[in-house]
């Protein structure tokens, strides 16, 4: 007997931190977790697609799904909604799959208070010295929005102590490597196996 129920994860770090590049090593792996697709009410970007990408919906559908629960967490940028839908992840779950969301700090708190048998990871850089090397190596943004980003970067470290684990992004592999580590050790967390460990006593 064991929980049969796949695993929340909660992947959080700044940007430039690398938490895209580490899901994409670890995913190509063969793990059988998934990562959620977000919903959102911004506009498509050129090569996004509906469903892979994210959920693409009006900010009349979005706020209607707020109302009903159907989100597990949001958050309003830049006059657009983000938020990862309840149903999919709901789903997921039961099938026995460990989903992963790739979030911001503020939606991670969310999911964190909403689900406290959630696991949560920070992705750290290993220095902000080095972040900003890959903020700027990136070629997408100016010295001013760096700033911004480094600003915000520290104000989400700080909220790092938060999470259960810290992933160090110093080599791609080794981080991926460590992720994994972290999933299969959380197995045996008793906060993962509480639902079995009731399941047992009820039936001792």
């Amino acid at each position: 007997m064991k929980n049969k129920n796949g695993m929340l994860v909660v992947f959080s770090g700044p940007s430039g931190a690398g938490k895209g590049t580490i899901l994409a090593e670890y995913l190509r792996r063969g793990t059988e977790a998934v990562c959620s697709v977000s919903a959102t009410t911004r506009k498509p970007r050129p090569g996004e697609i509906d469903g892979v990408h994210y959920h693409f919906v009006t900010k009349e559908a979005f706020e209607e799904m707020i109302q009903k629960g159907e989100v597990i967490e949001y958050t309003c940028y830049n006059g657009n909604y983000y938020g990862s839908p309840a149903g999919p992840i709901r789903k997921l779950l039961s099938q026995g799959k460990d989903v992963i969301l790739e979030i911001e700090v503020k939606g991670a708190k969310q999911v964190r208070d909403r689900f406290p048998g959630a696991l949560s990871i920070f992705v750290m850089p290993p220095s902000f010295e080095e972040l900003k090397r890959r903020l700027v190596g990136r070629n997408t943004e100016n010295s001013e929005e760096i700033r911004g980003r480094l600003e915000t970067a520290r104000r989400e470290v700080a909220m790092a102590l938060d999470y259960d684990y810290i992933v160090v992004n110093d080599v791609v592999s080794d981080a991926a490597d460590r992720l994994g580590y972290i999933i299969e050790s959380a197995r045996c967390s008793r906060k993962f196996n509480r639902d079995f460990i009731e399941e047992v006593l009820e039936n001792a």
